[in-house]
């Protein structure tokens, strides 16, 4: 048997002697009693030894199970405390765990990573859906994450709320490109390539609201990032919108309608102890600003 094997089957010896109960041992270990019981047979060879009577009332120590459970309960509770150091040095080690809305330029995302690298230790980036990001920081999974407004972000720390360029992309050759006063009904007739709603709910329903407001009600297309985005305009079905500047990309055009209505609304959420690390992506994106 392995040593990390070993491990696992004192954390059952020691469960199962606690409770007194195969079941209820195995519902504090939050797993099936099978398992539980066969580990624990699986140990009683192992040491050759029987440490447990199962009996129809509930488990019992044998005397050299009595003997041996202090140890068992040492050996337990240092792979716990090692595991718990294991984790606060990699806290200390400075690796900052960073995730960004796939909304944001690829140009701020490095942007944000060289704040938090100025700021001190290493980073690791992710990219996702601001809906995926908040449950990840509330889960602990991620330390600070830039998400798309508005959002549900209940459970973590959130920042302030910034405006952030963002433009409206058409296909080269659409009337839009070439009207003196662009307007948002000239897009009739055009599919809106957007993130799904699942991706963040409360700001798709505002960008389809801000649309309706503006006398176009254009159906959805599903488009998970400004890649997919432009290759819809570019096929001459959809607009869309972009944090990503204007820049040369075959058929596809920028339009700057409305910029103030259309911006991406950005802000930072993190965990209580990474404000520091927040505190550094909001001054990245105060820099970015819409002005």
């Amino acid at each position: 048997m392995a040593d990390m094997d070993l491990i696992r089957h004192l954390r059952f010896f020691v469960s199962v002697a606690d409770e007194g109960h195969f079941g209820r041992a195995a519902a504090a270990l939050d797993m099936t009693q099978p398992p539980l019981s066969q580990g624990l047979r699986r140990l009683e060879q192992h040491l050759d030894i029987e440490l447990i009577h199962r009996t129809n009332q509930g488990a019992l120590l044998t005397t050299a199970g009595r003997q041996l459970l202090p140890r068992a309960r040492l050996l337990v509770d240092d792979a716990d405390r090692l595991l718990a150091e294991s984790q606060r040095i990699a806290q200390l080690s400075g690796t900052v765990r960073f995730a960004a809305t796939s909304a944001l330029p690829d140009r701020l995302v490095t942007a944000c990573v060289t704040g938090l690298r100025a700021a001190g230790g290493n980073v690791t980036t992710a990219l996702g859906t601001t809906a995926d990001l908040v449950a990840e920081v509330r889960a602990g999974v991620c330390d600070v994450a830039v998400i798309e407004h508005p959002a549900l972000v209940d459970g973590v720390q959130a920042g302030p709320v910034v405006k952030l360029p963002r433009w409206l992309v058409v296909p080269a050759d659409h009337r839009t490109t070439t009207a003196e006063r662009p307007t948002f009904p000239m897009l009739a007739g055009l599919n809106f390539a957007h993130p799904p709603r699942a991706a963040n709910p409360p700001a798709f329903d505002s960008i389809t609201d801000l649309l309706r407001e503006r006398g176009l009600d254009a159906p959805s297309l599903a488009a998970a990032d400004d890649r997919a985005v432009l290759a819809a305009v570019a096929a001459g079905t959809s607009f869309g919108v972009t944090a990503s500047p204007p820049t040369p990309t075959p058929g596809v055009a920028w339009l700057t309608l409305a910029p103030q209505s259309i911006a991406l609304r950005a802000r930072v959420i993190h965990r209580a102890d990474a404000s520091s690390c927040a505190e550094a992506l909001d001054r990245v994106l105060y820099r970015e600003r819409l002005r």
